[in-house]
């Protein structure tokens, strides 16, 4: 026997093959030899999750009501549940969920949960972290720890046991924050589409084109702003059903990144300005536009092709559109993050915005791709949320990078899709008019300048996140594409795109005070 190997010997009471429904597994360990059950159904050994761990030194936990264990190892939990036929590994560290499918239901009797032996060896290995060689006669050997390279379900750098389930939703994350919920939605197959609504204490969201297992998903007597969530399918679609609290503000559902997985915002009113708020306590007229002119002295930006800079663009669109607001409309004040090649920080600019009581926030960037030159084109406006797309996750990258020039980088907590729920309250009382300006926008660059309008998109920038007032990011044009970077240079084309902008807010302006006035 090799040193620090378990053998599990596996004693059969007949001379034929499992003929009697229960037996005992003798457990044989450095420590000695424990006696737990076993069961047989058509030919196959299933035995007690409880006994095994205990045998094993495991530490578990046991939930004889609802009928589930969970197993604590190092690195991951593995959790299952009587008469069903699924494992949920969850990692540790990170709190990502797979759900493992086993050919058969486990089984349950007298609150003693069995699981079919021979299948549940690799999701154990994995979880356990442990060799387990199976031999005949019904010998399970238990060796040292695997190192990582020889994982089973090898995938990719990380190893993960991959997704089995025949159903396409396989379960939930629920986690509480201060000023809300956040549910994360594990899905093995991308949901093409969703939708939300609100009645009484009830909010209801159809995903499109998926099934869910319900037993994997719906939960009671939650304790959060969220109090049980239950689901159904609903021909090829799925029907999530949650009950919120009082304090129930709003929400948002979206993709999380480029993954499957759907993220669902609920929203308290604990921490949430209503506009009826800020009408009582704030001075609403529309008297101050903050312009942030992108990047500056030590932070170039993109560099172009023909040697353009990008914080020379935005500084020059930047000055322009400031002029035109002063000439043309005198009762608002314009303020700049910056009107000279000086360097700022990207939380002073929220700071500032803030600060000066801002009723709109533009902050002008310029465009760019790693390969160049490059044959991309056009204008682009973005709201603060999670980006949809790996061009969209690139460009707030690129733009957020400017924080490497700051002498405290650390401040800035990682835009994560699941931290968007800690920002997104700030704003959820602006998004409807930052959505509509940003529509408005999108319309006068197609229809007043020479460059092309790419429509309105979504990121995650941390210029946007400080600045609690409807907000947008424009990236005026591609500085690495010879078209637009000669476009952008010229004061020409700074004309034309400031021009278009305050076109913009001048319509803006228009419906923010015939919004305000219609909720007087």
């Amino acid at each position: 026997m090799r040193n620090k190997l378990l053998y599990i010997l596996f004693f059969v009471f007949s001379a034929n093959i499992f003929p009697q429904q229960f037996g005992k597994i003798s457990v044989v360990t450095e420590k000695g030899i424990k006696d737990i059950p076993s069961y047989n159904r058509e030919k196959a050994v299933y035995f007690s999750v409880k006994d095994f761990a205990e045998a094993t030194s495991s530490n578990y936990y046991y939930n004889d009501k609802n009928g589930k264990i969970e197993l604590k190892y190092e690195n991951y939990l593995l959790k299952v549940t009587a008469k069903n036929p699924y494992f949920v590994i969850t990692e540790r560290e990170t709190g990502k969920q797979t759900i493992y499918q086993l050919p058969t239901s486990s089984y349950i009797f007298n609150d003693v949960i069995f699981i079919p032996l021979i299948s549940s060896i690799q999701p154990i290995e994995f979880a356990w972290g442990k060799k387990l060689t199976f031999s005949s006669p019904y010998k399970l050997i238990v060796g040292n720890k695997i190192p990582v390279s020889e994982h089973p379900f090898t995938t990719d750098e990380k190893k993960t046991p991959p997704p089995t389930s025949a159903f396409d939703i396989t379960g939930i994350s629920v986690s509480e924050k201060a000023n809300g919920t956040l549910i994360t939605v594990h899905s093995n197959k991308r949901i093409p589409s969703y939708y939300s609504s609100h009645k009484d204490s009830t909010l209801t969201i159809i995903f499109r084109q998926v099934n869910v297992d319900t037993n994997r998903v719906e939960r009671t007597s939650l304790r959060g702003l969220v109090k049980d969530i239950k689901t159904k399918n609903i021909g090829p679609d799925t029907e999530f059903k949650l009950t919120v609290g009082k304090n129930y503000s709003t929400n948002e559902v979206m993709n999380a990144g480029s993954g499957n997985d759907i993220l669902i915002t609920i929203h308290n009113n604990l921490f949430t300005k209503t506009i009826e708020e800020i009408k009582k306590h704030e001075k609403w007229d529309f008297d101050v536009v903050v312009i942030d002119a992108g990047h500056g002295g030590k932070d170039p930006g993109a560099l172009g092709v023909s040697n353009v800079k990008e914080k020379d663009v935005t500084l020059g669109v930047a000055l322009k559109l400031g002029n035109l607001i002063q000439k043309n409309m005198p009762d608002v004040k314009v303020i700049y993050t910056r009107k000279t090649d000086s360097f700022v920080d990207i939380y002073k600019r929220g700071k500032i915005a803030n600060e000066h009581n801002g009723k709109l926030f533009i902050s002008i960037h310029c465009n760019s791709t790693k390969k160049k030159p490059t044959d991309v084109q056009g204008i682009e406006v973005y709201l603060l949320r999670p980006g949809r797309t790996d061009e969209a996750i690139s460009i707030a990258e690129r733009e957020n990078s400017v924080i490497e020039y700051e002498d405290n980088p650390d401040r800035y907590e990682k835009l994560t899709d699941e931290n968007f729920i800690l920002v997104s309250m700030a704003h959820s009382a602006y998004m409807k008019y930052s959505e509509t300006f940003a529509d408005m926008l999108n319309n006068q660059f197609h229809d007043n300048t020479k460059l092309k309008a790419r429509g309105v998109k979504q990121a995650g920038f941390y210029v946007l996140v400080g600045a609690s007032m409807p907000s947008v990011l424009i990236e005026t044009g591609f500085i690495n594409n010879k078209k637009d970077a000669n476009y952008l240079k010229s004061n020409s084309g700074q004309t034309q795109l400031s021009e278009a902008i305050f076109a913009a807010i001048k319509e803006y302006r228009d419906y923010y005070e015939k919004q305000m006035n219609a909720e007087l």
